[in-house]
């Protein structure tokens, strides 16, 4: 009797609790409530990707459900009244009520997805969860740049560009299928070497380059969603040839000072001549007016035999026309080549 007794009055000082438990789950099942099953997706361009949003506590037996797409400061519907809108339809659709399932997702798909509902039966009629979607896209082929040729000692830069690919890509340059560091000196294997590889810019650049340099470059561009690389691209570097260069610059020297001497000879030997003289109509000595001076290349300078000059002079006296006496006399060529 005693412990009958003691159990009811137990029993009797929890009732409160309980009651107040059931009031307190009552007004959490008044307010509509949402949940996802992962809030962060990523999924790899062409594949499809699942957008969760679970209504967890509701009273509504028919809430209305709103996905809107937020990209780049702009906000459109993807799922309103009770249809799929936008660049979606025919590759979306909603499952379990409240989801949305994506076929073949591209890039322009990456952006937050808004899921709302709206219960009017519900204390809190309104709750909504926002899912971030990111879309990787694999990289394409990259364009790189490699110099045909490079003089020792002189500075290079290889370049590799990929536009396509989502995250960024990093990149990386090999030599005869070896991969090269980001910096030579922190490998021995390229002590001979002095070069820095950029792996967000894709550049490669030698400050001074050395005959082992030489060998076929390629690049690789890559992320989280694949890797493509371009064909090999072969660089030489070559030893300078400074004798050459010196007598090449003697031939061009010597072949500069053989005309200007045909030249100045031509002048002394009368190949050219003063147009006016004292400010009246030159003609050469003994000739008569209207007579055209026949001389030959012979008579001006043999110089003109070595510029390749065979040809006979006409020195037309008739065409000189008087100069102004306050005129400085003018220099002209004496002869046409005849012929």
């Amino acid at each position: 009797m005693a412990l009958s007794r003691r159990l009811r009055l137990r029993l009797c000082g929890r009732l409160p609790d309980f009651f107040l438990l059931l009031l307190f789950r009552g007004c959490l099942i008044e307010a509509v409530n949402l949940k996802s099953s992962n809030r962060n997706p990523v999924v790899h361009e062409f594949e499809s990707v699942e957008l969760s949003c679970i209504i967890t506590d509701s009273q509504t037996n028919d809430p209305r459900i709103e996905w809107k797409k937020i990209q780049d400061g702009q906000t459109t519907y993807v799922y309103f009244d009770n249809k799929i809108q936008g660049d979606l339809v025919g590759r979306t659709d909603v499952f379990g009520k409240t989801s949305l399932r994506i076929w073949n997702v591209t890039r322009s798909d990456s952006a937050i997805y808004r899921c709302e509902v709206v219960a009017l039966n519900d204390r809190k009629e309104i709750d909504e969860i926002t899912i971030e979607l990111i879309v990787q896209v694999k990289p394409v082929t990259p364009v790189c740049r490699v110099p045909k040729a490079v003089p020792v000692g002189k500075m290079a830069t290889l370049q590799c560009q990929e536009s396509e690919g989502y995250p960024r890509p990093h990149y990386s340059w090999y030599r005869n299928d070896v991969p090269l560091p980001t910096d030579s000196r922190a490998n021995p294997r390229f002590h001979n070497s002095s070069f820095l590889v950029n792996s967000e810019t894709g550049t490669l650049v030698f400050s001074a380059v050395h005959k082992d340099d030489s060998g076929q470059y390629y690049c690789i561009a890559s992320n989280d969603a694949g890797a493509s690389r371009c064909e090999g691209q072969d660089m030489e570097v070559y030893d300078l040839n400074i004798a050459g260069i010196i007598g090449g610059v003697l031939v061009v020297l010597i072949v500069l000072a053989v005309i200007t001497m045909g030249i100045c000879c031509a002048y002394r030997r009368g190949c050219f001549i003063n147009s006016t003289q004292d400010g009246e109509s030159y003609k050469s000595p003994g000739k008569h007016d209207g007579v055209n001076y026949i001389r030959t290349s012979d008579e001006c300078c043999p110089w003109l035999r070595l510029l390749g000059v065979h040809d006979s002079f006409t020195f037309d006296l008739t065409s000189v026309s008087p100069t102004p006496p306050n005129k400085a006399p003018e220099l002209v060529l004496c002869a046409a080549f005849a012929g």
